[in-house]
């Protein structure tokens, strides 16, 4: 259920971590409870009876709280970026308005309260395809703000990966940025926190290129945390992003470090993996576990789950924007905790471990989970809202600045969804200002990150669109490009929305007007795309003719699971792809005559 009003929280910054914990590196946890809520051999936490002994404070809980995919969301998120779906006990659902760090701030430090033993921790993501107060500076912004929410350790996500490695290390070490400078008269100092990246290597030295593993100690209770991406970075991201690095297999990296922590006295291990799964509910208090343990998600996290070691005590995850508290046995048979706490701050999740102290270990069947909504009606956290000032009165100059003016809300989500026909316009008409023969656009459906809202968000008027809001909407300066592709291999890209690494979850390209074709659900496979289906402009697609084709320059490199999309000729670099869409916002809308959303009906979808 949503947390409720905390009161205001005031208190001193916690200490940096140096003086709290005891930090070992190889150099370089819905509502699910597992199996029975009760502790080992009917012991209560804080005592143990034995013999008719009593042996005081065997048992300890370990508050841990963790989130994931914050992707530099300081602000509360727009549209439906900004809210969450929730279950209700006559089974309808109501939706929610959550996150904004302002109110992430204060319900987390409502949490701790009165845990002597809480560590907080993420699942990757926490930077990269941010909005502009953070992502024009370099996603500084995002790791201030993490700092002062006292994160404790995170793993990278693909995302971390943006700018590539060296970026990633001065986010973690501090500097300012080698090209833009400094933003401030302060140097930046880099995360308080560590970024643990178990499986990205170094092709060179063949090492992580940061820690591995990290270990949380208080008193006598230790609890190691394992970070590791999805080994499909690579995929996802630039290749100039991932150069020189090398990204391993989760289960194998986790297991590895899993026994080099218990060879250090470390038994009980949190696994950090920025990879995740689908529910079988879009609500965040889906009770995953009601048709019986794991039947309720699927998804490249179920096979991660069910392989890493025993030796791991729970997993969190991210990657998908799902939220969802699974359990899902592990080898030996016996069910481990998973969670994910969706994506942008609205949800965080609240885990209790039980450590016990005779054996070092989690004593799993006690594990409880929930993920808790990050409610706007708490008081917002007065430091977070000077940092957020701060951070915006620099932007504002560039961000404030009207690029367009719309209608109504216009949409990122579905299959096919309004703001991604825009965007697709949007580039097929910039390809047209570099060569008239272009014929058509192809956009990722990730790379549309947010909705356009018709109201108002910081006093610019209803319908009106900012430059801070489109750069929210496409942070990631791709360039427009175009290539040559003949009709065959046109058809070829759409069966790949459907096949190889979309085969599990399809990836359904945004299209540019003009384009139309039949996805059948019902089928499988390639045969999905109903190659006769597939027109330009009322005309069926030739095999042997020669199209233009608009995409971004993700795409045009193979990215997302489209490799035949690397393979185009005769190639044209255009702007950039926030550049394209200002240009076509301004001139194809004004005051009086705005933009109306797109139909999203150039796919016709069959399930």
């Amino acid at each position: 259920m949503p947390a409720t009003s905390p009161a205001p929280v005031h208190r001193e910054r916690r200490r940096r971590r140096t003086n709290r914990f005891a930090a070992l590196a190889a150099g370089v946890v819905t509502v699910g409870a597992l199996a029975a809520a009760g502790l080992p051999g009917s012991a209560t936490a804080g005592e143990d009876h034995r013999k008719g002994g009593h042996w005081p404070g065997r048992y300890q809980d370990v508050q841990l709280l963790s989130f994931n995919d914050l992707h530099g969301n300081l602000e509360p998120p727009a549209g439906s970026s900004g809210r969450v779906t929730e279950q209700q006990a006559d089974g309808t659902t109501k939706t929610i308005d959550a996150g904004g760090v302002e109110y992430l701030a204060t319900h987390l430090r409502e949490a701790r309260k009165g845990e002597k033993y809480s560590v907080t921790a993420a699942g990757g993501d926490m930077v990269g395809a941010s909005p502009l107060i953070s992502g024009l500076f370099h996603d500084e912004p995002t790791i201030e703000a993490l700092n002062k929410l006292d994160l404790d350790v995170t793993s990278v996500g693909n995302h971390e990966f943006d700018e590539g490695a060296k970026e990633l290390g001065r986010l973690q070490n501090g500097g300012c940025h080698p090209k833009d400078g400094c933003y401030t008269d302060k140097k930046f100092k880099g995360a308080d926190f560590p970024y643990l990246a178990a499986n990205v290597l170094d092709e060179k030295t063949k090492k992580p290129i940061l820690k591995p593993y990290w270990v949380w100690k208080k008193k006598d209770v230790k609890v190691g945390f394992i970070g590791v991406t999805l080994e499909g970075t690579p995929d996802i991201v630039s290749a100039e992003g991932v150069k020189g690095l090398s990204f391993k297999d989760e289960v194998e990296t986790i297991n590895k470090y899993a026994k080099e922590l218990r060879k250090k006295g470390v038994k009980s291990i949190v696994a950090l993996i920025h990879e995740g799964g689908f529910p079988a509910s879009t609500s965040y208090n889906y009770d995953c576990d009601s048709p019986g343990a794991g039947d309720g998600i699927s998804g490249p996290i179920v096979d991660i789950a069910k392989n890493v070691t025993p030796q791991v005590d729970a997993l969190v995850t991210g990657h998908t924007h799902n939220a969802y508290v699974c359990s899902i046995d592990d080898p030996a048979g016996k069910p481990r905790m998973v969670t994910s706490a969706a994506s942008f701050g609205r949800l965080y999740t609240d885990t209790t471990l039980t450590y016990d102290r005779r054996t070092g270990d989690i004593a799993r069947t006690a594990v409880k989970s929930a993920n808790r909504v990050v409610t706007r009606d708490v008081p917002k956290a007065p430091d977070m809202t000077q940092l957020i000032s701060k951070w915006n009165t620099l932007a504002a100059p560039i961000g404030n600045r009207a690029i367009g003016y719309i209608s109504g809300d216009i949409g990122n989500t579905g299959s096919e969804s309004p703001l991604g026909d825009l965007i697709a316009d949007a580039q097929l008409a910039h390809g047209k200002q570099l060569d008239p023969e272009t014929d058509l656009a192809l956009m990722n459906p990730g790379g549309v990150r947010a909705p356009l809202t018709y109201a108002a968000k910081a006093g610019e008027g209803d319908g009106v669109v900012t430059y801070a809001e489109g750069f929210t909407v496409q942070p990631f300066a791709n360039t427009v490009n175009l290539q040559d592709f003949t009709g065959a291999k046109l058809i070829q890209v759409l069966k790949e929305q459907v096949t190889g690494p979309n085969a599990a979850a399809p990836k359904v390209l945004q299209v540019s007007s003009g384009l139309t074709y039949t996805l059948d659900l019902t089928k499988s496979g390639a045969d999905r795309v109903v190659t006769d289906s597939v027109k330009l402009d009322g005309k069926a697609i030739d095999p042997a003719a020669t199209y233009r084709v608009a995409t971004n320059s993700f795409l045009a490199g193979g990215g997302d699971g489209f490799p035949t999309l690397g393979q185009g000729t005769n190639d044209v670099v255009g702007l950039d792809d926030l550049a394209a869409l200002e240009q076509y916002l301004t001139a194809n809308s004004s005051a009086g005559n705005p933009i109306a959303p797109p139909n999203a009906d150039r796919i016709t979808i069959v399930k």
